[in-house]
């Protein structure tokens, strides 16, 4: 297992994440997503960190807080060999003050998934998405407060657009608050929105970036071509992350080329694209069978070529827009010079 350091934190992460969504199943849609019970939630858990793994993540939200109640189960006598993280935001209650971001309902939730997780703290605690009736600042400052509580290491987000993630750095820098230090976000080979605006945010800002559902909730994961596919599977049933199903299949066609040639699945190959990307800190895995952790753990051995990482490239590509497409315009040349669009890029 290989580490990368979480932004400018001084702490290292494992380049894979276990991610806890697969853990219990309370509700119709965490049932199909995962719905382990506590043996086969500890076999992963421990298997995770003895493959190497110090980085697990869970949400509050996942199966109404069994995900959270098995993780810490799963960690007892374990809890100092990792990097823990949970989400808040989702509604966990009937009540009107029961979702959201509000000082109200962070500092409730905070206490309630600690004692779920069996824990004093937690290391890492994200913000699983924007809320918009309530002020940035409160958020930030209550977050701010349970850091210096003690209750949380460090502070992250989760499905931000940039403006939201920069307003909030902004915020934080004013204020004297704790800033976020990474986001977790969706990226994939069928989903590369990030490279637009939040990747390049992430570096100038020196933030780290989770990715989550990497294999595109598993429609790469290569059970999937134009002409079959996996009853069983968790997309035959929850078709998610929405995916350009044509462009898709068209680049599992060339995922299982270089798999063929590397002599290893498709999945690693989809994980390993994502890893050699500089931005990235850790991908996270979920797995409800042990077969599908194991393959998984298998793409820190995997090594793409340049040639490899060109080919994905090329048939992952976005489409661009604008003002991306204003980018390649030759501003700098005077009327009458010759004028090329293609590899060009607009002066520092």
């Amino acid at each position: 297992m290989k580490y990368r350091q979480l932004a400018d934190t001084g702490v290292f992460v494992s380049e894979l994440c276990l991610g806890a969504m697969t853990f219990g199943g309370q509700g119709q849609m965490w049932e199909v997503i995962g719905g382990l019970e506590q043996k086969a939630v500890d076999e992963i858990v421990h298997r995770s960190i003895d493959a190497g793994i110090n980085f697990i993540d869970t949400a509050n939200v996942y199966s109404a807080g069994e995900s959270e109640t098995l993780l810490g189960n799963a960690l007892a006598g374990r809890r100092q060999r990792v990097v823990l993280a949970t989400k808040v935001r989702a509604r966990m209650g009937p009540g009107p003050n029961q979702v959201g971001l509000s000082r109200l309902h962070i500092t409730e939730a905070i206490d309630a998934s600690l004692k779920r997780l069996g824990t004093d703290y937690v290391d890492l605690y994200q913000i699983h998405r924007f809320d918009a009736l309530t002020n940035i600042e409160d958020t930030l400052r209550t977050l701010d407060d349970l850091v210096r509580a003690g209750k949380v290491r460090y502070v992250g987000c989760s499905n931000l657009p940039a403006w939201q993630l920069m307003k909030a750095l902004g915020v934080s820098r004013e204020q004297g608050l704790e800033r976020f230090r990474c986001t977790q976000s969706y990226y994939s080979l069928a989903g590369r929105e990030l490279e637009r605006e939040m990747i390049p945010l992430l570096k100038d800002q020196g933030l780290g970036l989770l990715v989550w559902s990497p294999l595109a909730g598993g429609f790469l994961s290569g059970k999937f071509t134009r002409n079959s596919g996996d009853d069983t599977a968790r997309r035959a049933k929850f078709d998610f992350p929405p995916v350009d199903k044509e462009k898709g299949f068209t680049i599992l066609d060339v995922l299982s080329t270089i798999a063929t040639a590397h002599g290893t699945s498709v999945a690693q190959i989809a994980l390993a694209w994502i890893l050699a990307n500089d931005a990235v800190t850790s991908v996270i895995i979920g797995a409800r069978k042990m077969t599908q952790l194991e393959d998984n753990l298998k793409t820190v051995d995997v090594h793409l070529s340049a040639d490899d990482v060109i080919a994905l490239n090329e048939v992952s590509k976005l489409a661009p827009e604008y003002p991306a497409w204003m980018d390649v315009l030759p501003s700098d040349r005077l009327p009458g010079q010759e004028r090329r669009w293609e590899g060009l890029r607009s002066r520092p």
